[in-house]
């Protein structure tokens, strides 16, 4: 996640209730279960019947639909067009992932999402209009990776591939000190945002607020400082 992220997400409208997915694999299937279980209108489309007989089946979109996403005219047809945002999931198929997101972008939906499966597909698809590219496999084996040898940090927000807003238990080595006493800046060049108190984070804490072994904490800073935490 990065700043020009931020920014596409800031771009959604607040009021919107309807989403397109196009390629029912995994992660299409994945995209559609939790916005339906979220309450959202979701339209989903692959070129593959059984794929959209199983959505159906499955209860996990509101409407699907088989067609080709590589042909404009069978996307204006069902509508494609009109949604406000498009999640283009054929990630293993470089050339239909391609032609669909040009064909969503020039049938002007204004946020498309779409999946990558290398760095060279994400330039083709930012080139053709993508607003903002995925890579499902590379971020949860990040994820994985970062859990196994930090499993301290409990969640994480990159802003930059340098900068980091994440979540953490409290160090033992920070029990019954003060947010003043630790002096975060000077020692580790963090900023405190927050700290949990009865399940509930407590937003720019007090300097006098004294933390508690396995209680949360929220820093933003640099990678390399947040890695000099003793955790």
């Amino acid at each position: 996640m990065n700043l020009s992220s931020i920014g596409f997400f800031r771009s959604l409208r607040r009021d919107n209730h309807q989403f397109a997915v196009i390629g029912l694999g995994r992660f299409g299937r994945s995209v559609c279960s939790t916005l339906h279980q979220l309450g959202y209108q979701v339209l989903a489309t692959d070129v593959d019947e059984k794929r959209v007989s199983e959505a159906l089946h499955d209860e996990i979109v509101g409407h699907a639909l088989q067609l080709d996403s590589t042909e404009p005219a069978a996307l204006k047809e069902a509508g494609m067009f009109e949604f406000d945002t498009v999640i283009i999931g054929i990630g293993n198929y470089i050339q239909e992932s391609i032609i669909t997101t040009l064909n969503v972008k020039e049938g002007g939906v204004p946020h498309v999402v779409a999946k990558a499966s290398s760095e060279v597909h994400r330039k083709l698809l930012k080139r053709v209009g993508a607003d903002h590219v995925v890579f499902p496999e590379y971020e949860a084996g990040c994820a994985l990776a970062r859990s196994l040898t930090k499993p301290s940090i409990l969640d994480r927000f990159d802003l930059d591939p340098e900068n980091s807003i994440v979540e953490l238990i409290v160090p033992d080595e920070f029990h019954g000190r003060t947010v003043s006493e630790l002096q975060l800046r000077n020692r580790f060049g963090l900023n405190l945002l927050a700290v949990s108190q009865d399940g509930k984070f407590q937003i720019n804490p007090d300097p006098t607020k004294r933390l508690e072994r396995g209680s949360a904490m929220v820093v933003i800073g640099r990678n390399k400082d947040i890695n000099r935490l003793p955790i």
